[in-house]
């Protein structure tokens, strides 16, 4: 289903970004180019809970533009958390593309279709936190519902404190905050919408003890 941003997103192209009060549908109307050819699996239901709160999970996240390695958040988001380890692991982001970008703002990817309409067929529930939506932090898209998040994530290329508990954030990058810069910067046409857009080849999930 394909629904508009919230509150009409903007964006001023010039000496500033207008940063929107609203964000990331998890969804943008579709847009008349091609989505992801590779068919995906769609769930039911949100996975079992499988993450442990106490341990640390980091994601290494190879795309056609370099490697982004983030910091999973399970205290703060353990269901956005335990999400998005069980769709790395199931393969379902290999070959998605980031099908919005807006330098200054954020880069967002993860919906299977490639259109800003897609997900994995089950909703998450809110987990707002006090997070900051500050450069690097990894934060899920969604439509006005509150409690309509499924695979499509942000990534913040700059700050943005009306996202601040109004979205879910759930991790930050720790390294390969170059490549972001590569994505946000990407030339763009209707929608923010790359016209060559970069892809995720893989991601991989690391699980370690949390240290003491």
């Amino acid at each position: 289903m394909n629904t508009k941003l919230m509150n009409g997103l903007t964006v001023a192209r010039g000496a500033t970004v207008a940063l929107a009060l609203a964000l990331l549908a998890a969804a943008l109307p579709a847009l008349s180019q091609e989505g992801q050819k590779k068919e995906r699996k769609t769930y039911d239901r949100e996975p079992e809970m499988k993450i442990d709160q106490n341990k640390v999970y980091v994601a290494r996240v190879e795309t056609t533009a370099g490697p982004i390695v983030l910091e999973l958040y399970p205290k703060q988001a353990p269901h956005h958390v335990n999400s998005f380890v069980f769709l790395a692991k199931e393969g379902f982001y290999d070959g998605v593309i980031f099908h919005r970008v807006i330098p200054g703002f954020m880069v967002q990817g993860g919906d299977p279709t490639g259109t800003g309409g897609g997900g994995p067929g089950y909703k998450l529930k809110a987990e707002f936190n006090e997070t900051k939506h500050v450069r690097g932090v990894l934060s899920a898209a969604r439509t006005p519902d509150p409690n309509s998040a499924g695979s499509q994530f942000f990534l913040m290329h700059g700050e943005a404190p009306h996202l601040d508990r109004q979205y879910t954030a759930y991790g930050k990058v720790v390294e390969g905050m170059e490549t972001v810069d590569k994505i946000a910067q990407a030339p763009t046409g209707e929608g923010d919408r790359p016209t060559n857009p970069v892809s995720i080849k893989s991601i991989k999930i690391e699980e370690k003890a949390a240290s003491k």
